[in-house]
């Protein structure tokens, strides 16, 4: 069922997702579209909005904590030598249409918007593909264009000096749940090996679930990915790792994402399998 504020997304003939694009939130949330909630073949909801902990993180989406001193991220700014620090300078993520709308997927134009000036225009491209009777895999590209005179500088946490905080780009915000999940990538265990490391793909398993996120182009993969387990669940690849992006005017930042999205627990082979599947579709 779709509506003019959401759609319902389908994988295999199922509903698995909903994808929300006027979303109600104040201003300190950055408000976004956003797909929450997503699910399993079997209905095992493996997606959060705006939890207990950060009340900011929103399901399945594109979020940056800093767009030339903007927050797209929402919540506290943390500040050098100052730390988070609340401040003014939250950003929207403004739906203006779909170019394309089907059960599987859709194809979206958005603007975002901060102190009263656009800055960039977006294009948001979602497919969902079953994959097998268990599994199947949501693909997400995003296009960020600078459409302002000057060039737009991207930065994360970790850029404006708190280590290890390099968010900012594609987030998935997943299910917390009583246990941490298992975290794991091809050759690597644990939440602390996985962090803001490079690698072709990142598992999380949670009771019943398994997310297994794969960077889908060149440019994706030399993006470190950005880990929590213990804290609270949470993965997205990072934009501004050590360095911040500078985007030229009218140039254009692309990222492709394809998570599978898998009820139970397969080992590592099934999931590298899967993810190769899933990418090559």
């Amino acid at each position: 069922m779709t509506s003019p504020d959401s759609l319902v997304l389908r994988a295999a003939g199922r509903p698995v997702g909903r994808y929300v694009t006027r979303p109600g939130l104040p201003a300190r949330l950055a408000p976004r579209p956003y797909l929450h909630p997503v699910t399993t073949l079997a209905g095992t909801p493996v997606t959060e909005v705006s939890p207990a902990d950060h009340a900011h993180h929103l399901g399945v989406g594109v979020a940056v904590p800093d767009v030339e001193g903007h927050n797209f991220w929402g919540g506290r700014t943390f500040v050098r030598d100052q730390g988070p620090t609340e401040l003014d300078n939250h950003g929207v993520q403004r739906h203006t249409g779909f170019q394309l709308c089907d059960p599987d997927g859709f194809v979206e134009e958005l603007r975002w918007a901060a102190a009263g000036t656009e800055l960039l225009r977006e294009r948001r491209t979602v497919a969902a593909t079953g994959l097998t009777e268990t599994a199947w895999a949501l693909d997400f590209t995003f296009s960020l264009t600078n459409v302002t005179p000057g060039p737009l500088s991207f930065g994360s946490p970790a850029t404006n000096g708190r280590p290890g905080a390099a968010y900012g780009g594609f987030f998935w915000r997943a299910r917390k749940e009583s246990r941490p999940p298992e975290v794991f990538t091809a050759d690597r265990e644990g939440e602390a090996e996985a962090h803001g490391t490079r690698a072709d793909w990142l598992a999380l398993a949670g009771a019943g679930w398994t997310l297994a996120f794969a960077g889908a182009t060149e440019d994706t993969r030399r993006d470190p990915w950005f880990v929590r387990a213990a804290e609270y669940p949470g993965v997205g690849s990072s934009l501004a790792h050590t360095e911040r992006l500078t985007v030229a005017p009218g140039e254009t930042v692309v990222r492709r994402i394809v998570t599978v999205v898998a009820d139970g627990r397969p080992a590592r082979d099934e999931v590298a399998a899967l993810v190769r599947k899933a990418v090559a579709q």
